[in-house]
């Protein structure tokens, strides 16, 4: 089948001078390197002002003081969702803070004399545990819903196999390719993960065994021209988008009928949380999800990616091997459960 490539439509010029400022830094941030997914999150939350300053006739750099900006803070404080739910003060720190560093920047730039935003006080974040984790069991009754006999049911169970063997991502599995998939090493390279950065990460066999039936039997029937190499593929042959991923697992989840709700994220928490109650020490977890120390701002201290295999072996649920139980303390879980739920909320707010 061939794929249809839509054809983008011309950028049209700007229409406020604070739009035109806008462009200019985010080309900016793609000129230091920063990600497309990034400098598109970032797009995103400014336009957000931009739309609120705009209904409020304001359209030029030197009109945003900092009891406007003021005002937009306590815009977003009382601003609900659509299930009229509040912005959780993550959200809201997610969205001031792309300003902070857009006003900065204009300064340096001298775009503007003085930096409204220098003193703006953001949201104090406080720590929240995911409100869901599965059991063993649970993940099990999950992937044994996919009717594997159909090219979509077998694409199906070796994702949610593999999310919840590794931990990724959801952006992580969206960019996954075929030569990132080391499997006679036991190993997943994530190419340019969060920070930009590149890891490797252990599968386990089983997830390995229904990723090559996919690969074999269910992906050359997707597999549209032309062919880019992508893991997962939708109906049409096409890479998935994070929506459309997050929309596939939480149907598979809904599913099951376990009562309780997720999607990518919620097998990212189970496979941690059941790891380390396994045995599997925080560190290990940490270096296998990509995540700095939960307690500091320095990097994970690094795990030769050999004990990482070997404690993925022996602690994760799906592998089914025996394991000594180590010590760790509720307060190291509580911490990583923190960190994944703050990474959750980070990556479903708007824009990002």
């Amino acid at each position: 089948m061939a794929r249809i490539t839509k054809r983008r439509k011309p950028e049209a010029p700007p229409a406020t001078p604070l739009e035109s400022l806008m462009r200019g830094h985010l080309r900016a941030l793609e000129v230091q390197n920063y990600s497309e997914f990034t400098v598109k999150g970032r797009a995103g939350h400014i336009q957000f002002f931009l739309d609120w300053l705009k209904e409020r006739g304001i359209t030029d750099p030197v009109d945003v003081t900092r009891p406007v900006l003021e005002r937009y803070q306590r815009h977003l404080f009382y601003s609900r969702k659509k299930n009229g739910e509040p912005l959780s003060f993550r959200s809201q720190h997610a969205r001031l803070v792309p300003l902070r560093v857009w006003f900065r920047w204009m300064t340096r730039k001298n775009h503007i004399l003085h930096n409204p935003a220098s003193e703006l006080e953001l949201p104090r974040l406080g720590r929240s545990l995911p409100k869901v984790i599965l059991s063993a069991q649970e993940v099990e009754q999950i992937m044994t819903l996919c009717d594997v006999t159909e090219p979509i049911g077998l694409r199906d169970r070796a994702l949610l196999e593999l999310l919840y063997s590794t931990g990724m991502r959801r952006l992580e599995i969206v960019r996954l390719k075929l030569y990132d998939l080391q499997f006679d090493r036991g190993l997943i390279l994530i190419n340019q993960g969060k920070g930009s950065k590149d890891r490797y990460v252990p599968v386990g066999h089983r997830a390995v065994l229904w990723l090559e039936k996919y690969i074999a039997e269910s992906r050359p029937q997707l597999a549209a021209e032309p062919e880019d190499f992508t893991v997962f593929l939708t109906a049409q042959g096409e890479p998935f988008s994070r929506d459309h991923l997050t929309f596939v697992v939480k149907e598979r989840i809904a599913a099951a009928k376990l009562g309780k709700g997720g999607a990518c994220h919620l097998f990212r928490h189970t496979m941690a949380t059941l790891m380390h109650e396994n045995g599997a020490d925080i560190r290990h977890i940490q270096a296998i999800l990509g995540h700095e120390d939960v307690r500091t701002t320095q990097i994970y201290t690094q795990v030769a990616i050999r004990a990482l295999q070997q404690i993925h072996a022996a602690t994760h649920p799906a592998e089914a091997r025996s394991v000594s139980q180590a010590e760790r303390t509720a307060a190291e879980r509580e911490g990583l459960l923190a960190a994944l739920a703050a990474e959750e909320e980070e990556d479903e707010e708007p824009g990002s």
